[in-house]
């Protein structure tokens, strides 16, 4: 396993792991697939202030990634990001996910950053199992916030304070 700073010519693979999402799940509330050129255009923007890093498998093969955005818009929130991992969904259960936040969180902590937010939609039992064994905290639920595959979703909401982590 190999975890480094994605590039733009990553931008394929993680097309292809977060369709899946988009297409066969609710974890993701987008709704329209997206293109290679759209995930190299966030790959871009993102890059310019957060991490965003990938996980290779042991034949080189992008099968995770992890990245931090924005929290907010207004400037008191510049110290809070929010992140989420992505997982090839045949790769999970091989301690990818923990091995992509280990390294991410480390990241944003060595940036100085506080607060690390994460949303989930629920029920997600993988996800809310991640989040707490890094420490984070559950602190908010929202009920019935997102509307896919003509069903209503929850979004929990967890974070954790790097500086006490």
């Amino acid at each position: 396993m190999n975890i480094r700073p994605c590039l733009q010519s990553d931008g394929k693979a993680i097309c292809d792991i977060y369709n899946y999402y988009i297409e066969h799940t609710v974890i993701t509330f987008e709704e329209t697939l997206v293109t290679e050129s759209d995930i190299c255009q966030r790959i871009e923007s993102y890059t310019k202030d957060y991490p965003w890093l990938v996980l290779e498998n042991e034949n080189g093969i992008v099968v995770g990634y992890a990245y931090a955005a924005k929290w907010a818009q207004r400037s008191a929130y510049k110290n809070t990001v929010e992140i989420t991992v992505y997982l090839h969904h045949k790769e999970s259960g091989k301690g990818y996910g923990a091995a992509l936040y280990k390294t991410i969180l480390s990241a944003l902590s060595a940036s100085g950053f506080h607060i690390v937010v994460a949303a989930i939609a629920l029920p997600n039992k993988a996800s809310v199992k991640l989040q707490e064994s890094f420490g984070f905290e559950k602190v908010a639920h929202f009920k019935e916030v997102g509307r896919k595959f003509d069903q209503w979703v929850d979004v929990g909401f967890w974070q954790i304070n790097l500086k006490t982590a």
